[in-house]
């Protein structure tokens, strides 16, 4: 179990016997805690990121300098398709496909509620892909009546394989601004299909949320939503949260202004503080 200390807060890699073999956790465990704990989810279209990237470790190390702490978990990716991995200037590579990654969240939610990190209560997050995964697991938890999360932590998260088009004022953003142009109808359709390994239309509300009926979202936790601004994906979310608001839960959504997807993944942007701020004052707002 390596070790590494900072001035704030001690950073620890575990391995679990997770569902579907060893799974690699990273705790962050703050000097002052408020015991306050969240399990937090990276992005990466299901196929990529992992426990380095700003989205995970950055994000795991700001809430922990808020006396949070955080377990961010290293879940098994979907596969790298060619053309993906020629694109990203990487080798293409197999990977797994639902609900591998999914099981491994919830797992580690579980683990994380037992583990004595923290008092609690815990919340679960997650930024993108990772959204999703956070709240497909907490759908589950919710079900199963066990380790439920006080509260869901959902940044700019994708939670529809076929969503609405985007309205006209967020499609001006878009054009506006091409290189934020990247989540079209195409890509997420073959996003969740690389997930899924094959068609979207028989999966369940665990891969895909934002299908969920309100009857089936009556118990979800309290929700803190902040997408990013000039971002398609805003659709799902914003959609996610319109259902939830129908089934009676409570739900805090936004979008951080002047951003573009993965906002949390560029820490030298304002907008990245400004989300964890927010995040870290409502996860803090939860009762010990």
């Amino acid at each position: 179990m390596p070790e590494r200390m900072t001035t704030h807060f001690e950073i620890a890699d575990r391995i679990l016997a997770g569902p579907h073999g060893p799974l690699r956790v990273r705790s962050y465990m703050p000097a002052s805690p408020t015991g306050h704990g969240v399990v937090w989810a990276h992005g990466g279209a299901f196929a990529g990121g992992d426990l380095d990237m700003p989205e995970a470790d950055w994000v795991s190390r700001a809430f922990a300098e808020r006396g949070i702490t955080v377990v961010s978990v290293e879940y098994r990716l979907a596969p790298l398709p060619s053309d993906w991995a020629e694109s990203l200037n990487t080798p293409a590579r197999e990977g797994v496909q639902y609900p591998i990654a999914h099981d491994e969240v919830v797992f580690a939610f579980r683990w994380a509620v037992e583990s004595g990190l923290a008092t609690g209560p815990w919340a679960i997050g997650g930024a993108s892909a990772g959204g999703n995964l956070a709240t497909g697991a907490a759908l589950r938890l919710e079900g199963e009546r066990e380790a439920v999360p006080a509260l869901a932590v959902l940044a700019y998260p994708t939670l529809h394989a076929v969503q609405d088009a985007p309205d006209a004022a967020l499609r001006a953003l878009l054009d506006a601004d091409p290189d934020a142009d990247r989540f079209g109808p195409g890509i997420v359709l073959g996003m969740y299909e690389n997930y899924l390994g094959g068609a979207v239309d028989d999966a369940d509300i665990y891969a895909l949320p934002g299908t969920a009926t309100p009857a089936q979202l009556a118990g979800f936790p309290a929700t803190i939503m902040i997408n990013s601004e000039a971002d398609e994906l805003r659709v799902s979310g914003e959609a996610f949260a319109r259902a939830l608001a129908d089934a009676g839960v409570e739900i805090d959504v936004s979008s951080e202004p002047d951003t573009t997807h993965g906002h949390l993944n560029r820490p030298d942007e304002a907008a990245a503080t400004a989300s964890i701020d927010r995040f870290a004052a409502r996860i803090q707002g939860l009762t010990l």
